[in-house]
């Protein structure tokens, strides 16, 4: 029978460290239950980042074909050595994954994965825009963020919710909220309720759109959220107000519309209206 996790901790007398995000989840149902709605099968890679005291590890480990966890904390190390004993499919990287390059590390992974991972809260955005900036064999993400945050991934247009990291999931996939998880499930319990998310990475999404382009237009129509999108293209891409509104116009958005009201297809159609009348 497995020992519990609290305990585990306990014994090792662990001072959690506030600076790495450290807030474990030690209720092995709903762990199970992320794993679960996750989707993970016995022939997925699951690369989790920000290991822990690897209790979701452990739920992964007996889901999936090979899990590879990074961990930044090497104080971890041996109650990791005692929480993921005896599961031979686990690797644990202790290096920090933000200096990793995705290339290498997908080398290392050799093929298809999933991230399944709660994530420290400092780092959720950077790491969920390195990912879908530049991996290759990513298919999905099942990630804790702050309630918050998850309420940005799975927004619509026009919601206030709505933002530049929303149209950047949306240009390689689609989020959505699969489960709400209170404060009071951490050790120590932090001051905001989480929720998991799922991004479901479409392959070729967009296939054959500058995306780089469609990022700077991205960039710029939030760059200031209360001034009309002709103006933030305006300041955001050095163009001409006559240039700013031939391209709105060829992408059939408003002249009076703002960043915020525009999907991944209306950002992608004025990239490349941008594009056409730069190139005039």
């Amino acid at each position: 029978m497995e020992k519990p996790l609290k305990y585990i901790l306990a014994e090792h007398k662990l001072n959690l460290k506030k600076a790495f995000g450290q807030n474990f989840l030690t209720d092995e149902n709903l762990l199970c239950e992320i794993v679960e709605k996750a989707g993970i099968k016995d022939s997925d890679t699951v690369l989790e980042i920000g290991v822990g005291a690897g209790a979701l590890t452990r739920q992964l480990a007996k889901c999936a074909k090979r899990v590879v966890g990074y961990e930044i904390d090497n104080r971890l190390k041996l109650v990791l050595n005692e929480t993921l004993f005896g599961f031979h499919n686990v690797e644990i990287v202790f290096k920090d994954v933000m200096k990793e390059t995705i290339s290498d590390l997908e080398k290392s992974l050799g093929g298809e994965y999933k991230i399944v991972a709660n994530l420290p809260y400092y780092i959720t955005t950077p790491i969920v825009m390195n990912f879908l900036e530049n991996a290759k064999n990513l298919t999905a993400m099942a990630i804790m963020v702050q309630e918050e945050v998850a309420a940005r991934f799975s927004a619509i247009p026009a919601s206030s919710d709505y933002g530049a990291i929303t149209v950047a999931i949306n240009l390689r996939g689609g989020a959505k909220t699969i489960l709400k998880v209170p404060r009071e499930k951490f050790t120590p319990v932090p001051n905001v309720d989480s929720a998991v998310v799922k991004i479901d990475i479409e392959k070729d999404k967009f296939a054959g759109a500058d995306l780089k382009a469609v990022r700077d237009c991205v960039r710029a129509g939030f760059s200031s959220r209360r001034k009309m999108l002709v103006n933030n293209l305006i300041n955001g891409l050095q163009l001409t107000r006559v240039q700013a509104e031939t391209a709105l116009n060829q992408a059939g958005v408003p002249i009076t519309a703002r960043g915020e009201t525009l999907s991944a297809l209306d950002f992608v159609k004025l990239s490349e209206s941008v594009k056409a009348v730069r190139n005039g």
